[in-house]
């Protein structure tokens, strides 16, 4: 039996093999290989958890490698591994297990209780997608993983209560596995979001503009940017944009959960994650909760959203540096972290929406009250954001406070209506870049922006008029066009029309002139 176990170091991690000699001499167990202290700690476990459970622990030096030897081995679940290995190695193992059959390889998880009793372990989905890439079928687990296991796709599957049950009478080739063979993976959870109970844009009273901006947003995956006074309501608008998303297609959900999985947050029931996930880090996160990382490197706010849907509400609040380091990932869709002189990354293609007051005080733009912030703490307030991070920002709407009679008034669209348009206009992009590596119309760039947002004579014309008016980047003009792309998709049009260039501009106005606030202030 040769045995394997998962070290969760990036998005793909690394398959362990775990050996085992047993010699004369000294009573004693030796792990090499890098082993952290939870792995070093192991001994202790696997020695009481084997005795509990009717085996022998064998006398004599027992020695445990871990290879490859330059990857270091964290964490419990290893704990079963080597039980595993070195009750192999004394020939304790039924038959259908023994390692006198040296083509069995076995991905093996699970950490170990004194009593022999398993526990369930982070990373399950992302350990035996990997086994299978590398042609390792066979896995043996905690029974409270087995939905994860089957939503990578495994079919020989043995889960455990305890250590025990090794000992089972259905420990043939045949009784082994065709127990699980047949089921289907469960959906699991819906974990980032609650089903029917999303908040309803209905709720949201007036802000027709903003409404509006966040339709194009969800249709076509933009960036968007809400700045207004305090109660305005930001915030609530935000967290309503997880009701207008559409489903995430196959390969995407596999992709998000096995990020959920690897950071714990996928739930005991496993499964696969159907709805794209909402992430709402507070601004005190550190650069390692936000970007990922840390000691066990793992993944952060970014990655979770991956698919979804990133809302950093009062974003000038947030420290400068994390804020800027934002700009690789919504580039690139990836964050790639470096520890020890390795390169590890993690999916992050996720849509940024931030939120904040126009000003430190929040006044500016109201009318019934008055900005006491000074030009140079305004300036300081918005700098933390950056120009590099605004430009990369597709829609930047200013929202208005709501007068109280417009309160008590029934808005005529719920978010199933808006839903409805939303999937129809995704479904087209899906359909138009089914042989492209685009995933919504923000994804588009260079040439793809040419041959997709193409306008005719007329048009370009009067696009050039309105970028020098506006005084657009290159990266602007590109960002007006995709948001021209999605208008278009939303009314069903083949191309771009006059209309739709001249709503994506009204998005673009605030943000690519110093002279913007003036015009806030006015």
């Amino acid at each position: 039996m040769n045995v394997f176990s998962f070290v969760a170091a990036g998005f793909e991690g690394h398959l362990i093999q775990v050996e085992v000699f047993i010699r004369r001499g000294i009573p004693a167990v030796d792990i090499v290989g890098l082993p952290d202290g939870a792995v070093r700690e192991a001994r202790d476990r696997i020695r009481v958890a084997i005795l509990q459970s009717g085996f022998q622990f064998p006398a004599g030096r027992i020695l445990i490698n871990m290879a490859p030897a330059d990857i270091r081995k964290e964490g419990a679940s290893f704990d079963l591994s080597l039980a595993l290995a070195v009750l192999d190695a004394s020939g304790q193992l039924p038959s259908s297990l023994s390692s006198k059959n040296d083509t069995q390889r076995w991905l093996v998880l699970g950490e170990l209780e004194l009593s022999g009793r398993l526990r369930p372990v982070k990373g399950t989905l992302s350990a035996v997608s990997r086994a299978l890439k590398e042609g390792i079928t066979r896995i043996m687990l905690p029974e409270a993983n087995l939905g994860e296991a089957l939503s990578a796709g495994a079919k020989e599957i043995w889960p455990l209560n305890s250590l025990g049950d090794l000992e089972r009478p259905d420990t043939g080739d045949a009784g082994v596995h065709k127990v699980y063979a047949d089921q289907n993976a469960s959906d699991g959870e819906d974990i980032p979001g609650t089903g029917e109970n999303y908040p309803d844009i209905k709720d949201l009273k007036g802000q027709a503009g903003l409404k509006r901006a966040m339709e194009v947003a969800a249709a076509g995956g933009h960036h968007m940017l809400m700045f207004g006074p305090p109660g305005s309501g930001k915030t609530l608008a935000a967290t309503m944009m997880e009701g207008l998303l559409p489903e995430l297609d196959d390969e995407r959900s596999f992709e998000v959960s096995r990020i959920w999985s690897q950071a714990g947050k996928l739930g005991t029931a496993g499964g696969i994650l159907k709805n794209p996930p909402f992430r709402s880090p507070h601004h005190s996160a550190t650069m390692e909760g936000l970007i990922g990382g840390g000691v066990h490197l793992t993944p952060g706010e970014i990655s979770l959203a991956h698919g979804g849907v990133l809302f950093l509400d009062e974003t000038p609040e947030f420290q400068g540096r994390i804020l800027q380091s934002l700009r690789e990932p919504l580039e690139n869709g990836r964050v790639t972290l470096i520890r020890a002189g390795k390169s590890y990354w993690f999916p992050s293609d996720f849509q940024l929406i931030m939120a904040a007051n126009p000003c430190p005080c929040g006044n500016m733009g109201r009318g019934d009250s008055r900005c006491i912030c000074s030009e140079l703490e305004i300036s300081r307030y918005w700098k933390k954001i950056g120009g590099a991070l605004m430009d990369r920002i597709d829609i930047r709407m200013p929202v208005e406070t709501v007068p109280p009679e417009v309160l008590l008034t029934e808005s005529p669209e719920s978010s199933a209506d808006l839903r409805e348009k939303i999937i129809e206009a995704v479904e087209r992009q899906r359909l138009r870049y089914r042989d492209l590596p685009i995933y919504r119309n923000r994804s588009l760039k260079g040439s793809m922006i040419a041959e997709f947002c193409g306008l005719n004579g007329e048009l370009q014309n009067y696009f050039s008029r309105m970028a020098i008016k506006i005084g657009l980047s290159s990266r602007a003009c590109h960002s007006v066009l995709k948001v021209a792309r999605t208008i278009s998709d939303l009314k069903g049009d083949e191309n771009i029309s006059l209309e739709a260039l001249q709503e994506a501009g009204q998005y673009r106005r605030y943000g690519d002139s110093s002279l913007y606030w003036d015009e806030v202030r006015s």
